[in-house]
């Protein structure tokens, strides 16, 4: 039973979170700390449309008491009034609490949906089918296209602001709430069921080509978005993850090794004598065999997209290359030496106009090698040496007492 609800709450957590993986990556960190900024972002522009609402209501009521008709409408704005102090004070706790929640989709869902709420207080209240206050549900669907992940919540959000805007006007037709009537407009529409359907029709027609064109621009934002942080960990020659990303997420992969009791490795690879080989070849030759190497790697790595893999492959320097390998606690090198040797091997019988060349290679692991990321990679490089110093094309596996950095 305790095995069952772990399992529900687990799967409840996913279901909550904007993102969410049992081991986020860096990329999902960032991705997560973009969706705060922008759920921040919905929230500073409400503060603006709630400043705009009140001074269209102060101008308002000045031209409807000039116009006389003051009387009329000022018992009709207390509703409102209220509505408006609730959103205030919401607002005030989504601000205070955002960087802490922004990324529950529940607590981005329950913003719009009590914005749709207050505003189909203030459509009710200001003349349903007669109200301009729905033109606020657009706004609405586009914040929801900012901040909700997936085209499916934005479409609910822009389905329940036509259901609330179609309930109330559907209401008022059928008499089951009195229709609140208005200053200068002839208040008998309500109760034409033909001009309800029309004006119905024409509210769910747009907010549902509000919903279309606010996912497309904002899908391009975010592909465009995930573009550039993608070229900015990327080596431009290879293709792999460079090296400033490398060490970032093997720190990452150790925290969560740590929280998880698992193992992780990093092999480091370098080509032997390259210098040689460039002299005696160029260095036209010498680019394309990184660029053979570089394509080896993926392909015994598991990253060149033909399977799902938790291999990070990287090029770590000039002729280095690197792999971060999660693994189990009970296997401290677990899949780690044997990717090694496979990428040794596949080097060594690669080919280019009749050229070849080797690899030497170091692999640490932690917690036996190290527990942090420079140590780690200071005993993968000090494995890394002794294998050239023995004559290059092999694979040495760090020792407990390797340099730490």
């Amino acid at each position: 039973m305790p095995r069952i609800s772990g399992r529900f709450a687990r799967m409840m957590q996913r279901r909550l979170m904007v993102l969410w993986r049992d081991q986020p990556s860096q990329t999902d960190i960032e991705a997560l700390e973009a969706n705060t900024e922008r759920v921040g972002l919905v929230i500073r522009l409400r503060w603006a449309i709630v400043g705009a609402i009140i001074i269209f209501s102060a101008l308002g009521a000045g031209i409807y008491t000039l116009a006389g008709q003051a009387s009329r409408l000022l018992p009709q704005m207390t509703i409102p009034a209220i509505a408006l102090m609730f959103v205030l004070v919401y607002n005030t706790y989504y601000q205070r609490t955002y960087r802490r929640f922004g990324n529950l989709a529940l607590f981005n869902s329950g913003q719009l949906l009590l914005d749709i709420a207050v505003v189909t207080v203030l459509v009710y209240h200001s003349g349903g089918v007669y109200s301009w206050f729905d033109a606020m549900y657009f706004l609405f669907v586009l914040e929801a296209a900012l901040i909700l992940p997936t085209r499916r919540e934005v479409w609910l959000v822009a389905g329940a602001a036509a259901a609330a805007y179609v309930g109330v006007i559907g209401l008022v037709w059928l008499g089951i709430l009195p229709h609140v009537g208005m200053p200068f407009v002839h208040n008998d529409l309500q109760a034409n069921g033909s001009y309800v359907m029309v004006r119905a029709l024409w509210t769910v027609t747009v907010l549902l080509g509000t919903a279309t064109v606010g996912e497309m621009f904002v899908g391009a934002m975010r592909e465009r978005n995930a573009a550039l942080v993608e070229q900015s960990t990327r080596d431009m020659r290879t293709g792999l993850y460079d090296r400033a990303f490398v060490r970032r997420e093997l720190a990452i992969e150790i925290e969560r090794a740590k929280r998880f009791r698992r193992g992780v490795s990093v092999v480091l690879s370098d080509i032997d004598r390259f210098a040689n080989f460039n002299e005696l070849f160029g260095t036209d030759a010498g680019n394309r065999m990184i660029d053979l190497i570089a394509d080896e790697l993926r392909r015994v790595s598991g990253t060149d997209g033909s399977e799902p893999s938790l291999v990070v492959a990287g090029r770590y320097g000039g002729e280095e290359f690197a792999l971060i390998v999660p693994e189990e606690a009970t296997a401290p090198t677990g899949e780690a030496v044997p990717l090694a040797e496979r990428l040794r091997a596949q080097v060594a019988a690669l080919l280019d106009e009749d050229r070849s060349v080797s690899v030497s290679v170091g692999v640490a692991s932690y917690p036996r090698d190290g527990r942090t990321a420079a140590e780690l990679l200071s005993a993968a490089d000090a494995a890394l040496v002794e294998a050239a110093a023995k004559g290059g094309n092999r694979v040495v596996v760090g020792r407990p007492d390797a340099e730490s950095a």
